[in-house]
């Protein structure tokens, strides 16, 4: 009786023990398999830019954005020293602004600067410190650059004031409006002197619950100006009329695709649907509209293709246009609609900043129209990068005795000390150059992307 008890209970353990596993099958499997949805469905439906299709991606524009990285570290090293006294400054007080320039250590500030001798040079003092400056050439860009901004100031005050017409309140934070400088062509004393020079356009505001935030305010509603760019194509004019009014439009956006896109077949009716809908125009109020509707996305489209007409180079910083979601009543997911509209937007990834294209202002990457701004841009790309012998550091004694020998007689120059005082080292080719380069997997070499411009100062 006994032995069929304990024979009982051993049973009903087994039994309890078998539960439990299956149990304990059945969690894991059901976790497994809810972990292998998640990650296939991550990489079949990923709304982020590093996950889409490599058919998707444009390497003319890639190339582009390469082009444009590289001259806003030319153009942020100039800007630096502009701001000098005497135009110079020691290579080493140039570290703080490695994270501008994205120069990661261990590599040398003074490499990054030898590698554009026709804009930059370095030369140590007597007592070693190695200093930096720019040459008369790049002395030159800065004034004519000046010049062409004071030209374009009235154009950019334009776009200034469209974004405060397109802006729900008809006013924007200064600070934000400060982040499309480069982009509008704006000059480098914005918020202290420019926007004072148009009192009929905008004025400068305080902030009522925060006096230190100003904001720019619209003076004057001008319907001439309250027309889309798309829209001045489209009808062949330059402005509205005087009693414009902006309303909903129909006009459908360009579309341009890679080559060996062939997806453009399978979404052709959407894409034809889309094309087709009515939207409001960005010059509207939008209060009314509903977020997350087929109209509201679109108007946010318009809004979009319409900043990035603005631009000079039609291309801006993706986290700049998020700044504006509110102002300019977007959604707030704005990099999923800029990856959804393929055709009319290109997400360029490269780099830790992602920038945002508009397609239709590119032929594949060269701008198709380049205005004087534009022009001024690629000259300064053009002396850039590594051309030629790369010159010897000169200290203050050799430039000393350089200027001796120039007051000297001719008759009386001795060859011999003009080749000790000025020495080249060896021919160095491009290639040798970019092993020495700071590495940065998000870049592609200076030399690949300046090898399309012509050295226009060739000795």
């Amino acid at each position: 009786m006994m032995t069929a008890k304990v024979v009982k209970i051993s049973s009903l353990v087994n039994k309890l023990n078998l539960l439990d596993d299956l149990s304990l099958r059945r969690a894991w499997y059901k976790q497994s398999s809810s972990l292998w949805w998640s990650q296939n469905r991550l990489m079949t439906s990923s709304k982020r830019v590093q996950d889409r299709s490599k058919n998707k991606r444009i390497r003319p524009l890639e190339i582009a954005a390469e082009k444009w990285k590289i001259f806003s570290k030319m153009k942020f090293l100039m800007e630096i020293l502009r701001k000098e006294p005497e135009m110079v400054i020691p290579v080493r007080s140039l570290d703080q602004y490695r994270k501008q320039i994205n120069l990661p250590k261990p590599h040398k500030m003074s490499d990054f600067i030898r590698k554009s001798p026709k804009l930059f040079e370095l030369c140590k003092d007597k007592n070693g410190l190695l200093w930096c400056g720019m040459t008369e050439e790049a002395e030159d860009l800065l004034e004519e650059e000046e010049r062409l901004l004071e030209e374009h100031s009235d154009k950019a005050a334009e776009y200034v004031t469209r974004c405060l017409m397109m802006s729900v309140d008809k006013r924007l934070p200064l600070a934000k409006i400060a982040h499309f400088r480069r982009d509008f062509g704006l000059p480098l004393d914005f918020r202290t002197t420019w926007v004072h020079k148009y009192p009929e356009l905008f004025r400068v505001v305080k902030c009522k619950e925060d006096p230190e935030l100003e904001y720019l305010e619209l003076v004057t509603w001008n319907p001439k100006w309250a027309i889309t760019e798309l829209e001045k194509k489209v009808l062949g004019v330059t402005e509205a009329g005087p009693d414009h009014t902006p309303e909903m439009l129909s006009l459908p956006f360009p579309l341009k695709f890679p080559p060996e896109y062939k997806k453009v077949y399978r979404y052709g009716g959407k894409i034809e649907h889309f094309q087709k809908r009515a939207y409001l125009s960005p010059y509207a109020d939008a209060r009314e509209l509903k977020a997350g509707s087929l109209e509201f996305d679109k108007r946010a489209v318009a809004v979009m293709h319409e900043l990035l007409s603005f631009t000079l180079e039609k291309r801006l910083v993706t986290d700049h246009l998020t700044h504006y979601r509110r102002e300019f009543v977007m959604p707030q997911k704005l990099m999923r609609l800029l990856l959804k509209h393929f055709g009319i937007f290109y997400v360029s990834e490269r780099g830790k900043r992602f920038s945002v294209f508009l397609t239709e202002g590119y032929e594949d990457s060269e701008l198709i129209e380049k205005r004087p701004l534009v022009l001024w841009r690629e000259k300064v790309l053009s002396l850039s990068g590594y051309r030629g012998r790369k010159k010897k550091i000169q200290s203050f004694s050799d430039l000393s005795e350089l200027s001796d020998m120039e007051n000297k007689d001719p008759l009386e120059d001795d060859s011999e000390s003009v080749n000790t005082s000025i020495q080249f080292e060896q021919a160095e080719t491009i290639e040798s150059l970019e092993d020495a380069s700071f590495a940065d997997d998000d870049e592609m070499e200076v030399g690949e992307v300046c090898s399309a411009y012509k050295d226009t100062n060739a000795s």
